[in-house]
């Protein structure tokens, strides 16, 4: 929960998973959990009055439902969304791309990445240091 809330649920702190890339089991959208959680978005009128977009709605339902090593960071694909840009750090998946790692969205600071690596307990690699600040 540290990942999305700094007060222990009180407050989002607007943290999510910025990628329009989701491999999801869908066993995990169908469970009765997930439908509670979604029926109390919708019933709150959000989708509809406040474009609550899927990313934030995702990554809060993960968060709350799914172990932290159950969630995989895709750092071997890269994408670009106006105006974030996800470029591989390692060599071997950045020959296919067409970007700089320095120019990834992941290890700004206003990017919750380094946040993501933090509260999930996962260590930052090594060669992302340098990109990590």
């Amino acid at each position: 929960m540290e990942f999305i809330t700094p007060d222990n649920g009180k407050s989002y702190n607007r943290c999510h998973f910025w990628s329009n890339f989701e491999i999801a089991n869908l066993n995990f959208w169908r469970n009765s959990s997930y439908n509670a959680y979604f029926n109390h978005l919708d019933r709150a009128g959000g989708f509809f009055y406040e474009r609550w977009g899927d990313a934030p709605v995702h990554t809060i339902a993960a968060v709350m439902f799914l172990k932290p090593e159950q969630i995989h960071f895709f750092n071997d694909i890269g994408y670009y969304h106006i105006p974030f840009t996800h470029c591989p750090i390692e060599d071997e998946f950045r020959q296919k791309c067409h970007c700089s790692p320095h120019d990834s969205f992941d290890w700004k600071d206003h990017s919750c990445t380094k946040r993501w690596f933090k509260t999930a307990g996962n260590k930052l690699p090594e060669h992302h240091a340098k990109y990590a600040g």
